[in-house]
């Protein structure tokens, strides 16, 4: 049977209407709204879809979980787009995405830009803030929040990082009644993990391949490149100073400019 069967129809958010055409595919716990400022500056040059994943954003809840569905779920979303090839940008869950993409359908992916993850296998110790995440959701039940703040106060004792809390309430929101409720399906997430972790593997792609490693962040190492260049013979790595895991939002405008340029003509940045 066609695995795009069991597709889901994702939440986008489409921003321009010129060729060419990227897609944008956040990260564990992300979403479309992470992406929503560099998406609109580039927007200007060519047409964006910042899409929320299963189980993510504004997108349907399931209890199947990886990454064949995953991309099943965007490719579905390109046929009833009429999207006939795109680039794809993705962060770590998504970049694998992203990849598997274009190694199961190299026909429709232009080119790939993949921030700070590679194809390869992940151990759970090398986790160790998703833990931090998934304990902060069991601590905290949104449904007795009277307001944001207090959902603030309690994850701090589990999560020391700022940047990592005022991420996470960004999955926090109000019900039409009034309360909070989180958006990820977390206890479907934290079920399926190991699914995260889990590599990625194919036919090489051929096409072009940026990968953009934080140069602060652990998640591209050089045991790594063997994966990398194994599955994208053409792939540059591209290191993006001061940043961390989340690159795009320690360094913007460095991203925007790179992706920006590679979009367009194909160039790696100097």
């Amino acid at each position: 049977m066609d695995i795009t069967m069991s597709a889901v129809p994702l939440f986008f958010r489409k921003y321009g209407d010129r060729p060419p055409v990227l897609l944008i595919l956040h990260g564990l716990f992300g979403s479309s709204d992470n992406w929503h400022t560099l998406a609109r500056r580039w927007s200007e040059d060519f047409t964006v879809y910042a899409i929320d994943l299963r189980n993510h954003g504004q997108s349907p809840h399931t209890d199947a979980f990886n990454y064949n569905l995953m991309t099943a779920d965007v490719w579905a979303l390109m046929q009833r787009n009429n999207i006939g090839t795109a680039y794809i940008l993705g962060h770590s869950m998504g970049g694998k995405v992203a990849m598997k993409m274009a190694l199961e359908r190299p026909q429709a992916v232009d080119g790939l830009i993949v921030v700070d993850i590679a194809p390869s296998s992940y151990d759970d110790a090398h986790n160790q803030m998703h833990r931090s995440v998934f304990q902060a959701f069991e601590l905290l039940d949104p449904a007795t929040l009277r307001r944001r703040s207090e959902a603030e106060a309690i994850l701090q004792s589990v999560i020391s990082s700022v940047g990592v809390r005022r991420f996470l309430l960004k999955n926090l929101e109000r019900t039409p009644e009034g309360s909070y409720r989180w958006k990820p399906n977390w206890r479907v997430l934290k079920a399926k993990y190991h699914q995260i972790l889990a590599p990625i593997d194919g036919m090489p792609y051929l096409g072009p391949v940026l990968f953009l490693k934080g140069a602060l962040s652990p998640y591209i190492q050089e045991k790594h490149r063997i994966d990398i260049q194994r599955l994208f013979p053409k792939a540059y790595i591209k290191v993006v100073p001061g940043a961390g895991h989340w690159v795009h939002a320690d360094r913007p405008d460095l991203v925007y400019q790179w992706v920006r340029d590679f979009v367009l003509s194909n160039t790696v940045p100097q």
